[in-house]
C-alpha cells in the first residue's frame, strides 16, 4: 500500500510498504477516506523534533471505513464508516468515565500515528472509533472535512473552551489562529461565548476567525498582547484558550491536556456537525492527493494553507 514516510527535515515522500493486518485483539485495520496535516506533523518536518530519517508518518488524523477488526471488538465491523480519533481511550477507567479519553489511564500508548496512508492501524479501538451514520457517499465533501475535524482539531478546541469553563456571556481569548485554534472559537461560541477575541496576523485565518464567532482580534504578540488585551478586557477575560503550544502562547496563557476526543464526539460534536450546527471542515483551505503529501507539508509549513486536506481514497 502506499503510506507517507517521513525522510528528513523537508521531505516526505509516498513508499509501497506492508498493508497493517490485526495483531492484537483490540485492533482494528481502516481503510483511510480522507487524512490531512496537523501543526504538530510539522514539528519534525521543520527540523525542530529529532524524528529518524524514513520513519513512518506522523499523521494522526482520519476517517475511513473499517476493513478487519480484531477478535475482542463489537462496537463496529467491516464496512463501518468511522472517525478514528487521535487518542484511543478505553471508556471504563476514572480518567476516561470522568471524560477525559486524552489521559486515559489503560493506554499509555494512547497517540496514533500513520493515518497519512491508504490503511491505517486502530489500535485499543474497542471504544475509542467514533462511528458516523450512513456511507461515505450520504455526505457532501464539506461535510466529510467536518468529519475528519472531529479525529483531532475540532474536539481539541472543545477541550480547551471545556478546561476553561468557557459558559454563557463569557469573554474568551483564544491564542493561535491555526485550525485549533479557530475550532477553539467556534467551540467557546458553542457554550455561549459573548466575547471572542482571536489572534491572528494573517487575513484568511482573520476573516474565517469572524465568520466562526470571533468578535475581536489582536495581532500584537508578547507583552504587547498581553497589555491590549487586558485593557480591551477591564483587566482580564473570563477564560484563555492556549491553542499553539509555542513557549510564546504557553506563557501568555495557562494550558491544560490532551483532548478528550472520543468523548467530545459522541456526547455533542458529531451531532452539531450532523444537524449543521457548526462548520469546522472550513479550515481545510487547500486540498491535496496522497501523492501529494510532500506539497501539503510545504503548504501548512509556509502558511499558504490553513490546514492541508489529504484525499486519500473514495
Amino acid at each position: 500500500m502506499k503510506s507517507a514516510m517521513f525522510m528528513k527535515k523537508g521531505l516526505v515522500e509516498v513508499q509501497d510498504v506492508d498493508k497493517p493486518t490485526v495483531k492484537n485483539p483490540d485492533d482494528v485495520v481502516i481503510k483511510v477516506l480522507r487524512a490531512c496535516v496537523c501543526g504538530s506533523d510539522l514539528w519534525a518536518y521543520r527540523g525542530l523534533d529529532d524524528k529518524p530519517a524514513n520513519s513512518i508518518n506522523s499523521g494522526h488524523e482520519a476517517i475511513g471505513i473499517v476493513e478487519e477488526v480484531g477478535a475482542d471488538i463489537t462496537t463496529v465491523k467491516p464496512g463501518d464508516f468511522v472517525i478514528a480519533p487521535f487518542t484511543h481511550g478505553c471508556g471504563h477507567c476514572p480518567a476516561c468515565l470522568a471524560g477525559f479519553d486524552g489521559v486515559c489511564q489503560d493506554h499509555s500508548d494512547n497517540f496514533s500515528n500513520g493515518t497519512q496512508a491508504e490503511y491505517y492501524l486502530a489500535q485499543h479501538a474497542q471504544w475509542s472509533l467514533v462511528k458516523v451514520p450512513g456511507k461515505p457517499e450520504d455526505y457532501s465533501e464539506a461535510m466529510l472535512k467536518s468529519f475528519l475535524t472531529l479525529a483531532d482539531v475540532m474536539a481539541t478546541g472543545y477541550h480547551a473552551a471545556r478546561v476553561a469553563d468557557v459558559k454563557p456571556g463569557d469573554t474568551v481569548v483564544v491564542m493561535g489562529d491555526g485550525a485549533v485554534g479557530l475550532s477553539a472559537i467556534i467551540a467557546a461560541k458553542l457554550r455561549g461565548a459573548k466575547r471572542i477575541i482571536s489572534t491572528s496576523r494573517h487575513n484568511d485565518r482573520r476573516e474565517l476567525a469572524a465568520e466562526f464567532g470571533a468578535t475581536d482580534n489582536v495581532a500584537e504578540r508578547g507583552d504587547e498582547a498581553v497589555e491590549k488585551i487586558l485593557a480591551m478586557t477591564n483587566g482580564g477575560a473570563d477564560a484563555v484558550l492556549e491553542c499553539v503550544g509555542t513557549a510564546q502562547s504557553t506563557d501568555t496563557a495557562v494550558a491544560g491536556g490532551p483532548a478528550s476526543v472520543t468523548t467530545y464526539d459522541k456526547d455533542l460534536l458529531l451531532k452539531a456537525v450532523l444537524d449543521g450546527k457548526i462548520n469546522p471542515g472550513k479550515v481545510f483551505t487547500k486540498t491535496f492527493t496522497l501523492d501529494e503529501i510532500n506539497d501539503a507539508y510545504q503548504a501548512m509549513a509556509d502558511r499558504q494553507v490553513i490546514k492541508s486536506y489529504v484525499k486519500v481514497s473514495d
